[in-house]
């Protein structure tokens, strides 16, 4: 289904008049196993679409809560092969709740866009969220996601002028990552009120659904967020409850559901 997974789930959201709730873990922290049950949890835990991050050993967008879990996965052993065979094991399980991967271009350089996008589409993923891959330098990477039916996702910033979204949004699918606050991921709060013309101008700019993630880490931003964005995203809040519970990775996976579920309620009610 591929990108279709993603347009339909927005779709059915809009019929429901809520925001959906969007969950970051990364992949392999604390061990693949745990990871994987993660995931297979976090639908039931009101998660709409889920972000699954790549580790990658120079995250430069991320605070220190996703720099430390990606430490954990490398040291661990975590490969993109692993990654693929997160995605693929999910889909045993799960046909409908959209799989984005998100992380770096050096990995990807390494496979080749078109054997990454391949292998995306082979295991059931949806859609890529490349932090380092500006629009001016994506085109090879676009035609292959094109060619699978996959949705490159772009991120837009608190600095995007107009004439930086009109380059942003052209050939973007599925929706927009709005990053609220300048700097990295887990630091600063959102302030949505502050945020909220700019989300309409990245709208209408793009006429797809607006993402809006960095800077949410409890049920009040969350419910805030969803009550002027189509989506909001949360990920160092999750990830924190698996470094707070080691060496207990069984503890971490509850905390972490429960925190989900907690978050996504109140993006469910917010409106």
């Amino acid at each position: 289904m591929t990108v279709s997974r993603i347009d339909a789930r927005f779709a059915a959201l809009k019929t429901e008049n809520r925001a959906a709730f969007i969950a970051y873990i990364m992949a392999g922290d604390p061990d693949v196993d745990t990871t994987l049950d993660i995931l297979k949890g976090l639908p039931a835990a009101g998660a709409d679409l889920i972000e699954l991050g790549f580790p990658f050993s120079d995250p430069m967008a991320e605070g220190p809560t996703i720099q430390h879990a990606a430490e954990r996965a490398l040291k661990n052993g975590t490969k993109i092969a692993d990654v693929f065979n997160l995605v693929r094991r999910f889909r045993e399980h799960d046909q409908t709740t959209p799989i984005i991967l998100m992380g770096y271009m050096n990995p990807v350089e390494s496979m080749g866009y078109e054997a990454w996008a391949a292998k995306m589409a082979e295991v059931g993923a949806d859609g890529l969220i490349i932090v380092d891959c500006p629009p001016e330098e994506a085109d090879g990477l676009t035609d292959a996601l094109d060619a699978e039916n996959l949705a490159l996702i772009r991120l837009a910033t608190p600095t995007s002028d107009e004439n930086r979204l009109k380059t942003l949004v052209k050939r973007t699918r599925g929706f927009i990552y709005y990053v609220s606050v300048t700097g990295v991921t887990g630091v600063k709060e959102v302030n949505a009120e502050a945020i909220r013309d700019e989300v309409r101008k990245v709208q209408e700019a793009a006429q797809l659904p607006v993402a809006v993630g960095f800077g949410i880490r409890t049920a009040e931003r969350a419910a805030e967020v969803a009550r002027i964005a189509d989506a909001a995203v949360v990920g160092s809040a999750l990830v924190d409850e698996i470094k707070n519970s080691l060496p207990d990775s069984q503890a971490g996976k509850a905390k972490v559901l429960e925190k989900a579920a907690i978050l996504a309620q109140a993006v469910r009610s917010a409106r």
